[in-house]
């Protein structure tokens, strides 16, 4: 039975249906939300709470060929809100102590760098370069334009560039 098919059942009550289309796209919505979450606990609640957001919602779908579309993207909310409530949550305990200002770059891992991205372009890059995703599929789940995503992603891959790259070799080649 293909995808559409099982999704119209799931529209009209079938639960095994509904089980079965989530069940095949599990291991990728993991995927997806560890590489914007990163705990386990985060992911494993990110897809629990998109699960169940699905199944109340499937009805609303308007088309079952979007199924896989509409489904990542209430994960990458449910991930967003997460790392909004952590980020919320930080106790006085963890705030950093205050460092002293150095004149040089602190050097930042890639992942690093891409978490201090705004969400809509860290989203991007994750899914771009993490997950693989080709831009127009991203530009479906994110409910953007492709051009939109391209500009994004051009510009987190400036910003990017900007924090890696070391500060000798720039002023050689400048």
């Amino acid at each position: 039975m293909d995808q559409e098919e099982e999704v119209r059942r799931a529209q009209e009550g079938d639960e095994e249906a509904f089980i079965h289309l989530v069940k095949r796209l599990e291991l990728q919505m993991y995927n997806v939300a560890k590489s914007i979450v990163k705990k386990d606990e985060d992911c494993a609640d990110a897809m629990q709470e998109t699960v169940l957001k699905a199944y109340k919602a499937i009805s609303t779908l308007h088309s079952p060929y979007f199924f896989k579309t509409w489904l990542f993207r209430i994960l990458i909310n449910e991930c967003n809100l997460i790392l909004r409530k952590r980020a919320q949550n930080i106790t006085m305990a963890e705030l950093p102590q205050r460092q002293m200002v150095s004149t040089e770059v602190e050097a930042i891992d890639l992942r690093e760098a891409v978490y201090r991205l705004e969400e809509v372009s860290r989203t991007i890059i994750i899914l771009h370069y993490f997950q693989d995703l080709p831009l127009q599929q991203i530009a479906d789940i994110m409910e953007l334009s492709e051009s939109a995503v391209k500009t994004r992603l051009h510009r987190a891959r400036k910003t990017l560039y900007g924090w890696l790259a070391d500060p000798a070799e720039r002023k050689v080649n400048a």
